[in-house]
């Protein structure tokens, strides 16, 4: 059964201002409405206005300026650039370059458990795959872990091939949506078994990229333990500032 999903209001209205910015609506360096005056528009809350402005300001769609009021930058040149964490939740497993390995049940590591809020020695649902490069380098490798309860009643356990995506596949089951992502990277070495499926020297560091996707509410839908070999990759973000 299909299942409609409504963004959360300060979703809604970040959505709406950033379309008036891109329209011209409201063109770079005039005065966006004051909170007042959104509260009344959009029939919200201060705690919503103040919310959706706090991330278009992040982002950089607009600036405020003490004792003058919020005033349009502009469609930042990074606005809608897919950043690493995103690209390693969406990847399907059927995508040509990924290679599932298997899924099921488990205890996570430590930094996983800690990520997820379960108890120590919980078991969650986990799912793996292999990206590889062109010649069939392995790249990256991913172990996606889903909370038990959520994982109920869906085919996440499965060792077979999610055709729609793990996202679309847990909206049209669990009525779950990620609202935001939370990334961690640090340098390790890599456990045996990594540098097994690798494809690397037990000794050679790795990138750890840790990918915590949250509901609007705050719940933790999965976390993507992303591992990639230091000496392939290189991380570079632009943002404004």
């Amino acid at each position: 059964m299909a299942v409609d999903f409504t963004p959360p209001r300060y979703a809604q209205m970040v959505a709406a201002l950033q379309q008036r910015i891109e329209s011209g609506a409201y063109p770079p360096g005039s005065l966006l409405p004051s909170e007042n005056q959104l509260i009344a528009e959009f029939g919200v809350s201060r705690t919503t206005v103040t919310r959706a402005l706090h991330l278009l300001r992040q982002d950089g769609w607009i600036d405020s300026q003490q004792g003058r009021g919020t005033f349009v930058r502009g469609r930042p040149t990074t606005a809608g650039r897919v950043r690493h964490g995103q690209q390693v939740l969406d990847q399907a497993d059927t995508a040509p370059a990924a290679r599932l390995l298997g899924a099921g049940t488990a205890r996570p590591p430590a930094w996983v458990t800690a990520a997820l809020g379960t108890g120590e020695g919980a078991t969650a649902v986990y799912r793996r795959r292999l990206t590889v490069e062109g010649d069939g380098t392995p790249a990256e490798l991913v172990t996606a872990w889903f909370p038990a309860d959520l994982a109920a009643g869906t085919l996440l356990a499965s060792p077979e091939p999610i055709p729609e995506g793990v996202r679309e596949h847990l909206r049209a089951r669990k009525r779950a949506r990620a609202d935001h992502l939370t990334e961690r990277v640090t340098a390790r070495l890599p456990t045996a078994e990594e540098a097994r499926l690798l494809g690397i020297p037990r000794r050679t560091p790795v990138l750890a990229v840790l990918v915590t996707a949250r509901d609007s509410t705050g719940h933790v839908l999965q976390v993507a333990d992303a591992v990639l070999p230091a000496d392939r990759h290189e991380l570079e973000d632009t943002y404004p500032v």
